[in-house]
């Protein structure tokens, strides 16, 4: 049988797909093989060790058989910590994972370069250009209310709804003054009010006597599931989720625009195991480890992995967000955290 023009050009087509193909196969095996021979991975990370950090080591390991060995530290510390190895010549961790504070610390050119493959299904604003860091989870903050003390129909809808002087004294933030903080909140209203209009918002809202509870977002949700306060501010939606899940009279309300924000990963420069380090973060922007944050209840950051309860992202909910991107972090959260010191410290 002969083959005709087209054919033999199809033919051509399908024999370079499969040599390419077969290319890829032989590079993921190389890099599986180096990094088996490495022996570990450490990683450090800034999320909840018994929700997420032990699945995904475990999930890891069982895929390929490679201990990860693993520490929680909150964003800052670990970025001094992380510091302090490389000024000492003697880096410990492979992969840090951390949100913006970490990179207001570490100056990027102490992150490695690299571009794993499911990197590519990732938006822009999800990735560093250069391939420094990837978010692995995103973060949806919101305002929270207690929904014994506030019946439906007085839920605000708007940020304006916030001036409200019923609100008075019964509103509470953390001071942690990362994009997830106030300083996150005076952003979002910045940049969706403009800078006139936003500022003379702020200073009524801070009439307001807004609570500062030094702790986590986590703690003062809890404070307005106990009754403390009617409203948190800038709690993340899916901790209302899980508490109401269980009971608690608690819910999350959607004042657009929403703050999206992320945890990002990546690995540090000069990794005592790069191998394993390049490993592991494919892992950890795969679907396969997306699967495992959306299974310990974190929203993944792939676009192709929905969050356990889908509307609590925006773009699966309908609703919409001001996302706050690592490099915007970089060049606006000082003036953020200034207005903030100005109007509410």
């Amino acid at each position: 049988m002969q083959i005709g023009k087209f054919g033999k050009l199809a033919l051509a087509a399908c024999v370079a797909g499969l040599l390419g193909s077969a290319s890829v196969k032989a590079a993921e095996q190389a890099l599986i093989d180096a990094a088996k021979k490495e022996g570990e991975v450490v990683w450090y990370s800034t999320l909840i060790v018994d929700q997420l950090v032990r699945p995904v080591a475990a999930a890891f390991e069982e895929k390929y058989g490679i201990p990860v060995q693993f520490s929680r530290t909150p964003a800052g510390e670990l970025a001094l910590k992380v510091q302090n190895e490389i000024r000492a010549n003697s880096v410990q961790v492979d992969v840090f994972d951390a949100n913006a504070a970490f990179f207001q610390v570490l100056p990027l050119d102490d992150l490695e370069s690299y571009v794993p493959e499911a990197a590519a299904a990732y938006p822009a604003d999800l990735k560093d250009p250069d391939g420094r860091y990837y978010s692995v989870n995103v973060f949806t903050m919101t305002t929270g209310i207690n929904t014994e003390l506030v019946a439906e129909d007085e839920y605000p809808k708007t940020y304006e709804d916030l001036l409200d002087p019923k609100w008075k004294g019964r509103m509470a933030w953390t001071t942690d003054l990362t994009p997830n903080g106030p300083p996150g909140f005076i952003g979002n209203i910045l940049m969706t009010m403009g800078e006139e209009k936003g500022m003379e918002y702020l200073r009524a809202l801070a009439k307001q006597d807004i609570a500062k509870i030094p702790a986590s977002q986590r703690v003062v949700l809890d404070q307005v599931i106990s009754g403390e306060y009617a409203i948190g501010l800038m709690i993340f939606n899916h901790h209302a989720v899980i508490s109401a899940d269980k009971g608690a009279p608690v819910t999350w309300l959607k004042i657009e625009p929403v703050v999206s924000t992320s945890n990002y990963a990546g690995i540090i420069k000069g990794a005592p195991h790069p191998n394993a380090a390049k490993l592991f973060l494919d892992f950890l922007l795969s679907d396969e480890g997306q699967n495992v944050f959306r299974d310990a209840n974190y929203l993944p950051a792939s676009p192709n992995v929905q969050a356990k309860v889908p509307d609590l992202k925006p773009a699966d909910g309908g609703y919409t967000a001001t996302v706050i991107t690592n490099q915007l972090a970089l060049e606006d959260l000082p003036k953020w955290s200034a207005v903030y010191k100005e109007l509410f410290d």
